[in-house]
């Protein structure tokens, strides 16, 4: 099926919320009308919804509004400022009280529609794009939001804000009023992507923050224009969030089967399996369960076989992502290929994901697997060998002529993957000498697995940790013995942010429409630059100009063989061991929660729960 084929279809995802909103790029495709304001902007040809639609197709207009829901996060947080490096935010601030000019649409991954904005206007090259705000657009304290709101929004986000605004940014020639509510961007360089990053940016209330050094982490509560107001915060343990009964937006169509409770908590718990029993306890309402054999034998707790909790499967058709132990380049045990490999033979996967999850996972087998845009088999071919030759002598081997995991063994120990890994080590200088990795001087092979003890989005700490206790008992057998480090959230992510680590659990959702945030995750920036989502601290020229490729794609096979080039440069770099992943997302709930039969093409993704979900009792 060709990928603009899935893309028109009706159906999206969610999972974890932290780890994934950072996921939606949008790839460039050309437009196809001639410069005019529309209600919607999309990547390639015209908006689904057309003009004057009433609701979106995944959303249930007739659901009714109130009650509360109460969700649960784990490990805890000191700040109410998600658009900053500093601090550890809480979750959900970004999203139910702050709104951006364009609304996202989860069935359409090149499809923004007015929000803040009543109308978009772009010209035939992208080199430009303008937004008119809507008159009655109000932030929660009643004041209007205005055109100068928005420009501060956009320089201080860009200047002092979090390192995902800043590539974007860059590349912003002039910003100009050009009308009471009109605002337009002209930008430096050819990337059609930039007229649809612009409409996704927060737009913050200029006045709360001016005065102050907005680059701070803090607890003062923002003033959004969104649909709900932050009520109560318990620092580091709750939030709640209420919705506002004159929010500006409630008639808008975009927002008709959204945000119907009245109230949404969120509890923060030490660890997993705290979360779960409140769930099973009936103190939380949602559980995503990630593991498949827990799902299929460990549901039997009272308030399930009562009725008053239900087992939900929601599938999806984007791409795996990347999960597994990532390994720091930074530190140079790990900057040669060969020892990364090596690394990645030492894990045994079949004997893994048997032993946890009953084998009923599939494993990650790259960064856009399970999805159109994955790297195919065998080598590149076509428009993908084109992208890739002129890299042809800084590529790792594989990139070219097509890379494979190890299959693994069923046994604890795979005798023929840790043969391969010795010999790869040795070749990298590494040899076993008095029953330890050394290289040449003497100096052991020593690194530290760094691990929340938190868990993350989409592992639990216990199953993180028993994936590493089993692989560390493997590397024993090549004379290995890492350092196992357990820290709570903050200490977690002040490290990560700061790249203060050797191997560490990673987690990228990827999207059916990458785009600009493929430089943060993986541009050269974030080899120094504190903050990225390149954990692995891959330098890659080749990576860069595939992104670029992607930017300025002009059809859809130019834009497929540029990820799927991407993909091959990723993959091959070797920088994660992958493990499994979930083509379904496996939610239970309480019984009174609903979501519309109609699930979007990313299906439980961000703007999916608690957005289009309602509370209503059994008839």
């Amino acid at each position: 099926m060709r990928i603009f084929k899935i893309l028109n279809k009706c159906a999206i995802k969610c999972a974890w919320p932290a780890v994934w909103l950072a996921a939606f790029g949008v790839a460039a495709m050309p437009l196809a009308s001639a410069a005019q304001p529309a209600h919607g902007i999309a990547m390639y040809g015209e908006p689904a919804l057309p003009e004057g639609f009433s609701h979106l197709p995944y959303a249930n207009p007739d659901a009714p509004k109130g009650g509360t829901i109460r969700l649960a996060e784990p490990g805890a947080f000191d700040s109410l400022k998600p658009w900053v490096l500093k601090g550890n935010p809480a979750w959900g601030v970004g999203v139910h009280v702050a709104e951006t000019l364009m609304f996202r649409s989860i069935d359409e991954p090149f499809t923004l529609y007015g929000l803040l904005a009543e109308s978009v206007e772009t010209g035939d090259d992208r080199s430009w794009v303008e937004f008119t705000l809507r008159p009655e657009a109000r932030f929660s304290d009643g004041t209007p939001v205005t055109v100068e709101d928005v420009m501060w929004s956009y320089e201080t986000l860009g200047t002092v804000g979090h390192p995902r605004y800043l590539g974007a940014w860059a590349k912003v020639e002039k910003m100009e009023q050009t009308g009471e509510r009109s605002v337009r961007f002209h930008f430096t360089e050819q990337d059609r992507e930039l007229a649809m990053l612009m409409g996704m940016r927060p737009i913050l209330k200029k006045t709360q923050w001016e005065d102050s050094d907005f680059s701070e982490s803090g607890l003062e509560p923002p003033i959004g224009s969104g649909a709900y107001v932050i009520d109560r915060v318990d620092p580091g343990r709750q939030i709640t969030f209420r919705r506002d009964p004159d929010y500006w937006g409630a008639d808008l169509a975009i927002n008709r089967g959204l945000n119907n409770f009245d109230e949404i908590r969120y509890d923060y718990f030490g660890d997993a399996n705290a979360m779960f029993q409140a769930f099973k306890a009936g103190d939380v309402n949602v559980w995503r369960e990630l593991s498949a054999e827990k799902w299929d034998s460990e549901y039997n707790f009272p308030l399930l076989t009562e009725g008053k909790v239900v087992k939900s499967e929601i599938p999806n058709e984007r791409p795996s992502g990347i999960m597994g132990l990532v390994m720091n380049t930074r530190n140079p045990i790990f900057a040669d290929w060969r020892v990364r490999q090596a690394m990645i033979e030492a894990f045994n996967f079949q004997f893994i994901n048997n032993t946890l999850n009953g084998g009923r996972d599939p494993r990650i087998t790259s960064y856009f697997s399970n999805s159109v845009l994955a790297m195919q088999p065998g080598p590149a071919e076509g428009k993908v060998r084109e992208l890739l030759e002129p890299f042809a002598d800084q590529l790792p081997p594989g990139a070219i002529e097509g890379y494979i995991l190890p299959e693994g063994s069923d046994r604890p120990l795979d005798r023929k993957s840790l043969r391969t890994a010795l010999k790869l080590l040795e070749e990298a200088g590494w040899t076993v000498q008095d029953g330890a990795l050394k290289n040449q001087s003497g100096k052991p092979f020593a690194f530290e697995i760094l691990l929340n003890q938190s868990g993350s989005a989409m592992r639990t700490a216990s199953e993180t940790q028993q994936i590493v206790d089993i692989y560390i008992e493997a590397l024993r057998n090549l004379g290995i013995t890492p350092r196992l480090t357990l820290l709570d959230s903050a200490q977690y992510v002040q490290r990560t942010s700061n790249y203060d680590f050797d191997m560490t659990w990673y987690e990228r959702a990827l999207s059916l429409s990458p785009g600009n945030e493929q430089m943060l995750y993986w541009g050269h920036d974030g080899v120094t630059l504190p903050g990225s989502r390149n954990w692995m601290g891959m330098n890659s020229p080749a990576a860069e100009a595939m992104i670029a490729a992607i930017l300025d794609a002009q059809s859809e096979d130019d834009f497929t063989a540029a990820v799927r080039a991407l993909d091959r440069v990723l993959t091959a770099g070797r920088y994660v061991i992958p493990v499994s992943f979930s083509p379904i997302s496996r939610l239970a709930h309480s019984a009174d929660l609903h979501y519309p039969e109609k699930t979007p093409l990313y299906g439980d993704w961000p703007g999916f729960l608690p957005e289009v979900w309602w509370q209503e009792e059994k008839e």
